[in-house]
């Protein structure tokens, strides 16, 4: 068809071309803007995780919310190893429990023990060691009650310092015990646990066990319980040792010159990397010192001062300390290790002995405030 205006035909088909260019031009910036622009990630929160595809327990009650429950109850569910809903937990503090809601949606709260453990598998014990028998006392009056609150394939996971097997299972009636001996790095995953359980725990629920205590850090299993008294001296309690090694090292830094920022770096990545190396190399730690140490040089001089103040001696009668109120703590003998008589290993209460005594020598002294043959002299 042609039209009767030549010019407004050209002048249309001006405004025409015109027009398909701005689109073409549109859509090229479109196309280059989304080559350019990096695709947005979506941030899944660790309040809202993937349903796992089972849970390790149908349900887990936490007796105490304070940090080392929260250190086990966080990567459970961050981790996808056990659903919100399928955890409750119960504290004698309302605040506690709200700090649990706030940082933790979907886990439930209790009002009372019996309430908690209810239909509950695993429960485990994170109060402090003053308050266990009030806690055995609770289950001891639901299971008198009955109603079935307490499973019969119940397992009770203990993380309370000092207090033994027996003890655990006489006190709170339930029979399928597990001990366990975290510490605080377990609050960044990072921690290492020494743990046992009653012979009654099959090969299946350690492996679930496990599963728990692995998801906070590394995990050792003992058949002989006595050792968990003795990691207690060094890994349960040992962060405070190099906590105190730390702040000392800091002061002296700061003492010398340097800001406390500047000095806490240097410690901090010192202790962290020295940890490192020692672990990677798998070297004897005096092959390492020695490898640190020169004639005569600097290093040489600090470690004559530390051997001279009797350095060795003093961690080692710091750890035996630890490890004899750990004893004292479950209601056992603390007469071991060295300056302790022979008359009485660790016993637990009601029970046979199981471990003899390290280091037999003199009667009982230091910190005990006993006289010996060598008089009122402290280790």
């Amino acid at each position: 068809h042609q039209s009767a205006d030549p010019t407004r035909t050209t002048r249309d088909l001006y405004h025409h071309v015109t027009m398909v260019k701005h689109l073409l031009s549109s859509f090229s910036r479109c196309l280059l803007s989304r080559r350019l622009v990096p695709p947005r990630r979506v941030n899944y929160s660790s309040s809202a995780p993937a349903t796992p595809a089972s849970n390790i327990f149908s349900k887990i009650t936490f007796i105490g919310s304070g940090k080392m429950s929260q250190a086990m109850l966080s990567p459970l569910i961050t981790q996808n190893l056990q659903t919100p809903s399928s955890i409750t937990a119960y504290d004698v503090s309302d605040a506690a429990l709200a700090k649990v809601e706030e940082l933790y949606p979907g886990v439930r709260t209790a009002k009372s023990i019996p309430e908690a453990i209810c239909d509950s598998n695993l429960i485990v014990y994170g109060v402090k060691p003053q308050n266990v028998e009030k806690v055995h006392a609770e289950i001891r009056r639901a299971k008198s009650e009955g109603g079935n609150v307490v499973r019969d394939d119940a397992i009770l996971l203990s993380v309370v310092a000092g207090i033994p097997i027996r003890n655990l299972s006489d006190g709170s009636s339930v029979r399928r015990v597990a001990r366990s001996m975290p510490n605080t790095p377990a609050q960044i995953g990072a921690g290492v646990t020494v743990w046992s359980c009653t012979e009654n725990v099959d090969a299946n629920d350690r492996k679930r066990i496990k599963t728990v205590l692995d998801s906070f850090g590394t995990t050792v299993f003992v058949d002989d319980e006595s050792f968990i008294d003795m990691s207690t001296s060094i890994s349960g309690s040992g962060p405070a040792y190099i906590f105190l090694l730390m702040e000392a090292m800091v002061d002296a830094g700061v003492h010398m010159g340097f800001s406390r920022e500047t000095a806490t770096t240097l410690v901090h990545h010192t202790l962290l990397g020295s940890t490192k190396f020692a672990m990677e190399t798998g070297e004897h730690p005096a092959v390492l010192r020695n490898s640190v140490t020169s004639p005569a040089g600097t290093t040489a001089s600090a470690i004559y001062e530390l051997e001279n103040g009797k350095f060795r001696t003093v961690i080692k009668d710091a750890i035996w300390a630890c490890y004899r109120r750990s004893l004292e703590m479950g209601g056992q003998s603390s007469q071991v290790g060295p300056n302790r008589a022979t008359m009485m290993p660790p016993t637990p209460v009601g029970g046979e002995s199981v471990m003899g005594s390290h280091h037999p020598v003199e009667p009982p002294m230091g910190e005990m405030g006993v006289q010996s043959s060598l008089g009122n002299k402290h280790l």
